[in-house]
Order: structure tokens, then C-alpha cells, then sequence
């Protein structure tokens, strides 16, 4: 799969612009934090991150090592070979979903108590970190107030609420946010050129734009599309049931809801994502209400509609969003959304 097969291996080559910034200014600092808490949404890279942070601590070829001025892993060393094939003994992996018990961080911690045997830390990636029970937490905070200078703890995790605020505290805070769509595009170009197939550059703005923010959904996207041998904008549409949300964005400048409700039924037909195409319309209808209230924005949807329309239909597709998971028809929600905005216009 590509997502596995091009991970970034270096820091350089992180897709994340924000993450890679962090991440090279934390690595080149004179004092290396203990802890770390990598929060962002799901296919952001948190543990392929994590593991470039592994490899740059204990690489024999870099800074760390005395070696240049660069924290850049080499991939070639030792250490780096066997943190990226899973085999350092400095190098723990754990998911918190399924082993996030008392007793296993009690193991861990005394572990920890051990110096490495191959590198310069021990390294332990925590993933789902908000999966630990509260027990298991409690036993780690000691060890987290006063961690042995050879033990470095990254936890991940797509619900920072839900970790304690104690544990917070005492972690530097990465946030992976949401996956831009320059950054996406950016990796979709890596990968084409790495796999040497020359795909019409439509094709790849599409795939940026409605990959849901995420790296990992962006390159199942471009293998399905390569799987498929599609050439063209109007077949990656049609396959992934999905239509520019800018042509129903257009339907609402329209005098009343049938062009709209008509594009609903073909969208739906072909196999549309209501609640992908809500997501995207809510972002444009965003975009066009700073970009009408002043606010520079780069991508904004040209609209005839006024801050007061584009503002009532932000409200109603909300609305329709939330009524999605109950729908029993999935076009439904949408519908009355468009119709409800045209009674609106009127009063």
C-alpha cells in the first residue's frame, strides 16, 4: 500500500509543514524534553513521526552522535535500520487501545528504569494514548515528573480531552492539526513521481481536495485511482460518487430549489458521500463569507450570494449534518436544508 510504502523516513520529508517545522526546531535545540504529546486526527503521521523522532535520537550518523549539524536521521546506521524495521530493543511500540492496563505501564516503567542497550534513549511510543486507563496513568505520573535523563515518552492520540490534564502538563504539545491541501498535493506529487505515473494534474487537485484532510485517505485515493487505470477528472468523479460542491454551491444562486434538489438526486444516484459533500460545501460557504466580510482568503468560492444567505445556509447544512446518522433516507437531511434556504430567502 502506499501509504506504508512511502512513509517519510526523515524529517525533511514529513508531509506535515507545521509538524516538520516542530519537529526540526525541537530535535535542534540544546535540551531534549522528556515528554511529548502528538495530537491530531487520524492519518496525520502521528506514529510515523514518532518513529523518525526514534531514529534522529539515536542515530550514529548525526548530530546526536556528534557527527554534522543536521538531527536527520541517516537510515543507514545501525540504530536507524532496526527502529525502522522494529527491532531496536530501545524502541518500544505500544498500543494504549489494547494493552493500556496497569500492570503492562507498571512493566514499562520498571524497563525504563534500564539504559539502553544499543542507543542513547529509550524511547516509548504510546499510540491512543487516551486508551490508558486512569490506574495505569496514576502508576506513569511519577516516572513522568522524574524520568530517568535516558527515557524519552511520546504519546499519540486523537482525543487529547480525554488524556489527564496532569499528564498534559508535563508533555510538549505537537499538534498535527488538519492535512492542508498544498501539503497533501505536495505528497501526491512525491509519490507519482516515485511510482513514475504522469496523472493529469486535475486529478491530483481532486484527490487533495477530498481526501477529508488526511494523508492516509489521500494516498488510498490515488491507489485506487491508479488501480483503476482512471485518465480523467470526469472519471475519478464518477468513481468516487463524489461532484465539485462548487456546482451545488451554484445551485443555491439559482431562483428556486429544483436545479438544486435535481443535483442532489443525481449525486445521490451515482453514489455520492452526503456527508463528505456537507463537510465540503460547509468549508466553501467558510471561505466565501471571510472573503465577503473582508478576510484575505486564498481559495474562495465566487458567490452572487450575500453574507446574510451564505450564513442562513451554513446553518441549515449544520443542522443537516447532525440529522445524517438518524436519516432514514440519506438524501433527506440535505433536501430539506436546500428547501428550508429558499423559504429563508424569501422571508
Amino acid at each position: 500500500m502506499f501509504y506504508h510504502t512511502y512513509r517519510p523516513r526523515t524529517i525533511a520529508e514529513l508531509d506535515n509543514t507545521a509538524v516538520r517545522e516542530s519537529l526540526g526546531k525541537i530535535l535542534s535545540s540544546n535540551k531534549l524534553p522528556q515528554a511529548y504529546l502528538f495530537v491530531g486526527q487520524k492519518g496525520m503521521g502521528k506514529t510515523s513521526t514518532a518513529r523518525i523522532f526514534a531514529k534522529a535520537v539515536n542515530c550514529l550518523e548525526n548530530s546526536f552522535a556528534g557527527k554534522g549539524h543536521s538531527p536527520e536521521p541517516c537510515n543507514a546506521c545501525e540504530n536507524c535500520r532496526a527502529i525502522e524495521t522494529g527491532t531496536s530493543p530501545d524502541v518500544t511500540e505500544q498500543d494504549a487501545g489494547a494493552r493500556g492496563l496497569k500492570e503492562e505501564m507498571l512493566d514499562l516503567i520498571r524497563e525504563a528504569s534500564y539504559a539502553p542497550i544499543t542507543g542513547r534513549y529509550r524511547v516509548y511510543i504510546l499510540d491512543e494514548a487516551h486508551m490508558i486507563s486512569k490506574p495505569a496513568f496514576n502508576a506513569l505520573l511519577k516516572t513522568l515528573e522524574e524520568p530517568p535523563k535516558h527515557v524519552l515518552f511520546i504519546f499519540a492520540t486523537t482525543n487529547e480531552e480525554k488524556v489527564p490534564a496532569t499528564i498534559v502538563s508535563r508533555c510538549v504539545r505537537v499538534n498535527f492539526g488538519k492535512a492542508m491541501v498544498p501539503d497533501i498535493r505536495s505528497m501526491l506529487n512525491r509519490i507519482t513521481t516515485a511510482e513514475r505515473v504522469d496523472l493529469d494534474p486535475a486529478i491530483l487537485d481532486f484527490i487533495a481536495d477530498n481526501a477529508d484532510y488526511s494523508f492516509r485517505d489521500a494516498t488510498k485515493m490515488l491507489e485506487e485511482t491508479i488501480m483503476q487505470k482512471i485518465t480523467t477528472l470526469e472519471e475519478v468523479q464518477r468513481y468516487f460518487g463524489l461532484r465539485s460542491r462548487h456546482l451545488f454551491l451554484k445551485t443555491l444562486e439559482q431562483k428556486s430549489p429544483e436545479p438544486g434538489l435535481r443535483w442532489i438526486r443525481q449525486f445521490i444516484a451515482a453514489g455520492g458521500n452526503s456527508k463528505l459533500l456537507i463537510e465540503e460545501c460547509l468549508n466553501s460557504l467558510q471561505e466565501a463569507l471571510l472573503a465577503k466580510s473582508g478576510v484575505p482568503v486564498e481559495s474562495a468560492p465566487e458567490t452572487t450570494l450575500s453574507i446574510k444567505e451564505i450564513a442562513l445556509a451554513m446553518r441549515l447544512f449544520t443542522d443537516a449534518y447532525g440529522m445524517l446518522r438518524n436519516a432514514p433516507i440519506e438524501a433527506i437531511p440535505l433536501e430539506i436544508a436546500l428547501v428550508e434556504f429558499y423559504n429563508g430567502k424569501k422571508l
